[in-house]
């Protein structure tokens, strides 16, 4: 029999295991639609505020030597009630509606905001590196994270993701209130902070000073990440971070994720990157007798 390439995180059912991650081609449904069909089994979309916002002046991105990428584009986004608009003809795509915010009460007024439209998902941006007063700043106040979620579960019968980084505090602390707190999964990890300096102005190159680093260079600390909460937790994980082959995907199945999301790999190998990833991943499959992805997950932690 042909292995599947369908896998189940938690209540979320998806056909593939690769998701298109938050921040990347994450505000049209035509875009969308195209990603699907390239083999994304979901999409999540750019992470999302009660009220339109900018963002950051440019520069906002830079390319790092040897691979990756530092942004600060500043979370612009059109707004949870625009975004509803743009997505509610939506039938056939998995969509995971990215939210970030600073009260419970953001959130519980942008899910309300998505009632009529087809959402697979809910996912809690408790992590950005480089806006204040959202993100990591929220992500590192347990009783801020306890009452989100919480609020955001009491909101919806969707499920609520919530995608963790690296802190001032404990990563795992966040994932702990999380799960306390009822939360469906966990995505992990977001970008690193980070930041470059060009030498001959002598000045930060981004507008921010500080941003996000993505890409290949974070995925042995995504992968640690993975492995940990898989290790200490029993909750539906998916692995975020420097994935560009199928080699990388499998790697954070068998360290315990059971989906896969990507980003920074679009802007070397544009969508195709989806189907290419998938064609892998069966081919190691079949080499290894694996029938279904839940096969692999978790497979390095056996002693």
């Amino acid at each position: 029999m042909e292995p599947s390439l369908a896998t189940s995180i938690g209540k979320i059912q998806l056909d593939k295991p690769m998701m298109l991650a938050s921040g990347i081609l994450g505000i049209s449904l035509d875009v969308f639609n195209r990603l699907y069909r390239s083999g994304a089994g979901a999409v999540v979309t750019k992470s999302l505020s009660t009220e339109p916002w900018e963002g950051y002046p440019n520069p906002t991105i830079f390319s790092v030597k040897g691979g990756g990428w530092i942004n600060a584009v500043g979370l612009s986004n059109p707004g949870a009630p625009n975004f509803a608009k743009i997505i509610e003809s939506n039938q056939t795509v998995p969509i995971v509606v990215s939210l970030v915010g600073s009260i419970p009460e953001d959130f519980e007024f942008m899910i309300k905001q998505f009632e009529n439209c087809k959402v697979t998902a809910y996912e809690l941006n408790l992590s950005c590196p480089h806006v204040a007063k959202v993100g990591l700043e929220v992500g590192d106040d347990p009783e801020l994270v306890r009452k989100i979620v919480t609020t955001s579960k009491n909101s919806t019968d969707v499920p609520i993701i919530a995608k963790v980084g690296l802190g001032t505090t404990h990563y795992l602390n966040t994932v702990s209130t999380a799960i306390d707190s009822g939360i469906d999964a966990i995505t992990a990890i977001n970008t690193v902070r980070a930041m470059a300096i060009d030498v001959e102005t002598q000045r930060p190159i981004l507008s921010n000073k500080f941003g996000g680093l993505s890409g290949t260079p974070i995925k042995p600390i995504a992968l640690r990440c993975v492995y940990e909460i898989s290790s200490k937790y029993d909750i539906p994980i998916i692995g975020c971070g420097g994935v560009s082959t199928w080699e990388d995907a499998v790697e954070f199945f068998l360290a315990g994720a059971s989906a896969i999301q990507l980003g920074s790999a679009i802007g070397d190998n544009w969508i195709d990157v989806f189907g290419e990833i998938n064609s892998g991943i069966l081919e190691y499959m079949k080499r290894k007798n694996y029938s279904s992805i839940k096969d692999m997950v978790g497979l390095a932690k056996k002693s």
